[in-house]
């Protein structure tokens, strides 16, 4: 029970979402957040970054997004091997409908996503998109494709599982987007010297 409650205690400061608020004991946790790194990146070494975004830069995030963006504490684990970049990954808790979920969303060294896992979804299963759904965002990059009736199919019966999905992943490249230009490198800011845990 205490690993559930750190956990949860985890996913809520991973990443800022709007809105907030705790995970609900009936939520389904289907990965820890050590199991979807240990699937996103087997055999890599994580680090862990903490930035304090300014107000400017939480703005900037909403701008790129174009959904809402409330976070001045951004984190991410940057998976490396042998000294190479392999990705970022960030963890995004939002509501759905009434509930919550959280997801993990991984970048690519290019600024793609590389993964998307489900970690906990309160809303009833049902509303989970079936197939080959999430597949659609693998090799996606924030631009006007990555929107639902774009580059995104809607899902009958799971169309607010849909839009918050495809939000999350608009906000994630976005902050990924903003973290990399404090440092002007392919990788966010604040790891490395001066990484905080």
């Amino acid at each position: 029970m205490r690993s559930v409650l750190l956990f949860s205690t985890l996913l809520l400061l991973a990443a800022p979402a709007t809105p907030t608020g705790p995970v609900t004991p009936a939520a389904k946790v289907f990965l820890t957040l050590d199991e979807a790194l240990e699937l996103a990146f087997p055999g890599c070494e994580i680090a862990r970054g903490t930035v304090a975004l300014t107000e400017a830069q939480e703005r900037r995030v909403a701008e790129l997004a174009q959904v809402p963006y409330e976070g001045r504490v951004a984190r991410a684990y940057v998976a490396s091997r042998k000294g190479e970049l392999v990705g970022t990954a960030y963890f995004d808790a939002h509501r759905v409908r009434t509930l919550r979920e959280t997801l993990m969303v991984v970048v690519d060294p290019a600024r793609k996503i590389r993964r998307i896992e489900i970690l906990v979804f309160g809303e009833p299963e049902d509303y989970i998109p079936r197939g080959n759904w999430y597949g659609q965002f693998l090799g996606r990059g924030l631009d006007d494709e990555l929107r639902l009736g774009r580059g995104i199919r809607a899902v009958t019966g799971a169309t607010l599982t849909a839009r918050a999905t495809t939000d999350c992943a608009r906000r994630t490249l976005a902050l990924h987007q903003v973290l990399g230009e404090l440092e002007e490198e392919p990788r966010p800011a604040g790891f490395g010297a001066s990484l905080r845990e």
